[in-house]
């Protein structure tokens, strides 16, 4: 072969073969990667919940539901709305809180029976204190369950643990207290629980 076709070859080589392969390298990584971190390193809650869609077999109250999907030896799980806390309807201390009820009756009336996705977060547990897991509620509209309940004054941004969405939910609950939407309407300073009091003490002064 002559000294041309060499030159040739080796120019093709590198500037055409070895860049595709490069490229064609990466495309494998990256889903090498992929693979290794949804199946290999991924949590036993986030393969089984996470971006999967199951039916809302009960709503507990505003924050709180149950899915019709095992969880150990429950037939259902139970899942906290990640970033959101809603006015009790039962309380072994304070007993039934202003608005709670209504949040309650909101939350059924979105989710209720209905085909949901769960969403799990990269910055929080995926379980609280009481085994329940921590999840982002998409509706079958597209809503997610959790900012509904906050832009639509049923529920505060829950500002005492971090999660992925924690400015925009503050964002939210900001919105509802200026247009007073929902509890926000007539809700007195008393009537919030003792947490947001604590943490936001310029509230409906």
């Amino acid at each position: 072969m002559s000294r041309t076709k060499k030159n040739a070859l080796l120019a093709a080589f590198f500037l055409l073969i070895l860049p595709l392969a490069v490229v064609m390298d990466r495309q494998v990584l990256r889903t090498l990667r992929q693979i290794v971190r949804t199946e290999v390193w991924a949590s036993e809650d986030a393969k089984r919940y996470h971006n999967r869609t199951f039916q809302t077999a009960r709503v507990v109250d505003g924050d709180t539901l149950d899915i019709a999907a095992d969880d150990d030896d429950k037939a259902t799980t139970r899942i906290r709305l990640i970033g959101v806390d809603t006015p009790e309807t039962q309380h072994t201390t304070v007993g039934p809180m202003y608005y709670g009820q209504e949040a309650t009756d909101f939350a059924k009336r979105l989710a209720e029976g209905r085909q949901v996705t769960v969403l799990l977060d990269t910055v929080s547990a995926e379980r609280d204190r009481y085994g329940r897991l921590l999840a982002y509620v998409v509706l079958p509209d597209g809503r997610v369950l959790n900012e509904a309940m906050i832009r639509e004054g049923y529920g505060y941004a829950d500002s005492r643990f971090r999660h992925s969405r924690y400015d925009e939910y503050l964002r939210l609950m900001d919105e509802a207290i200026d247009e007073k939407a929902g509890l926000w309407q007539n809700a007195a300073r008393e009537q919030l629980p003792q947490w947001l009091r604590s943490q936001r003490p310029e509230l409906l002064r």
